[in-house]
């Protein structure tokens, strides 16, 4: 109950928000695609722990997840990690049940970015089930995508 309140006020106080800027209506459009895709979760430092790795009980890495992931850093203000976002939607769906993809806000969880090093966004830490994560960073088009989820997340 209280996580579809908090996903209601997050899509109403995202469109209050958004209308009230002077943003392209093609930039509004991409991010509303954002908040309503389900393929795609934002992932907290705690939702982190749980579902990728954590940190606290295991000092050397050990995936959390079921299937491999590429995680997005990015923020609300990047220009090209807007221009990605509909790319990871699409990817999202191509690959639905072969991979997950998570975001995490660099504004907002500080500490996570600064363990992945992120020092500019937007990064793509691409986390097979087996094996050491890779890091990506700045745009990348769908081609570049398919590419790493072929050769570091070995899906096809």
């Amino acid at each position: 109950m209280k996580k579809v309140l908090f996903i209601n006020l997050l899509i109403i106080f995202s469109s209050v928000l958004f209308s009230c800027t002077n943003k392209s209506s093609a930039e509004n459009e991409m991010v509303t695609k954002i908040n309503e895709n389900k393929g795609i979760e934002h992932l907290t430092l705690e939702s982190f722990k749980i579902k990728v790795h954590d940190f606290e009980k295991n000092k050397d890495w050990k995936f959390e997840g079921d299937l491999p992931v590429i995680i997005d850093f990015y923020a609300d203000w990047c220009r090209p990690c807007k221009m990605v976002a509909p790319i990871l939607e699409e990817i999202s769906k191509d690959y639905d049940g072969k991979i997950r993809i998570y975001k995490i806000d660099t504004q907002k969880e500080q500490e996570l970015a600064s363990m992945f090093g992120i020092t500019g966004i937007p990064a793509f830490l691409f986390i097979p089930k087996s094996g050491q994560p890779s890091m990506s960073s700045g745009y990348m088009d769908k081609e570049a995508f398919v590419k790493a989820i072929s050769e570091v997340l070995l899906v096809k």
